[in-house]
């Protein structure tokens, strides 16, 4: 009897600490898809830049915009870019 108590204390320690990663963990998981359809929608407005004349640098800032924004993140990325042409 004290074998199995003595067993299941850190087993139940690990499945603890396994529960508080798991919330963290997604959010890095859903911020790494995000950024990774960002980096595709920017790469494809570059490939059409030349119709566009607006070139959107990829960086993590700029990819994480547009990847958690969506549609409005690349808007304001593009009135940004617009902006800032003389």
């Amino acid at each position: 009897m004290e074998k199995t108590v003595i067993l299941l204390i850190p087993a139940i320690l690990v499945i603890l600490f396994l529960r508080l990663l798991a919330v963290p963990m997604r959010f890095l998981f859903r911020l790494g898809i995000h950024a990774v359809f960002g980096f595709v929608c920017l790469w494809l407005l570059n490939a059409i830049s030349g119709f566009t004349g607006v070139l959107f640098p990829i960086n993590l800032i700029t990819v994480l915009v547009a990847g958690t924004l969506g549609a409005p993140g690349i808007g304001v990325l593009a009135a940004l870019a617009l902006m800032s042409i003389p």
